[in-house]
């Protein structure tokens, strides 16, 4: 991919246009956007300048970040606190995102998406109201790890760290999740896999491609 320099601004512009354009490729009535990339790069950022946009364009729009469906502690930690493989594997409830938040919007669906599940301060279920998405609306997921898990996005962008930037960015504590993305580049190749890639190594100065094809 030949990538562009962009401001974070028209990329909105860019992205939203996209979106407005993007039919949902099972003939569902709902659109399903992701934007992966990993806590360093700040996914949740992007992705809600990018409801915004959208919401300009009269559309409705629900953005779920998959930090509120963290599995319980006693799961997540079964192997230790700092388990790479852990963390890639079983940290995020792909079952209940799956149940709670695709399957509402699947042809033939409710629209009615639970928005978080699990509080991982507390640890205890967070009770939240189920959200009515309406037909034609946008379903905005944002998160570490989205793609390859056959989950039914529509339009996908991925916020791509170079390794020695995601070690700069990433916080002292988190260090030890870094294999596990090493394994998500390996194994899933999200750069090629999704259909906007956003190089982010430097936060004021992105740049981006469009996969052809």
């Amino acid at each position: 991919m030949r990538l562009e320099a962009i401001t974070w601004e028209r990329l909105t512009d860019v992205l939203a246009e996209r979106a407005m354009e993007t039919k949902a490729g099972d003939g569902s009535p709902w659109l399903r956007v992701a934007v992966d990339g990993a806590p360093a790069a700040r996914p949740g950022v992007p992705a809600e300048a990018l409801a915004d946009a959208l919401r300009v364009r009269g559309r409705s729009v629900l953005v779920v970040g998959t930090g509120g469906f963290l599995r319980p502690a006693s799961l997540r930690y079964e192997y230790g606190r700092h388990e790479p493989d852990s963390y890639y594997d079983g940290w995020f409830d792909t079952g209940a995102l799956w149940r709670e938040v695709f399957g509402p919007v699947e042809t033939g669906g409710t629209g009615l998406v639970l928005p978080d599940l699990w509080d991982p301060a507390t640890d205890r279920a967070t009770r939240s109201r189920r959200v009515e998405l309406p037909p034609g609306g946008v379903l905005l997921v944002h998160g570490p790890l989205l793609l390859g898990h056959w989950f039914p996005f529509d339009l996908t962008v991925h916020l791509r760290l170079s390794p020695a930037a995601l070690r700069r960015r990433t916080d002292e504590g988190e260090q030890w999740t870094l294999p596990a993305f090493e394994r998500y580049e390996r194994e899933v190749g999200p750069a090629e896999a999704a259909d906007v890639l956003v190089r982010a190594d430097d936060p004021r100065h992105p740049a981006w491609a469009l996969r052809q094809g």
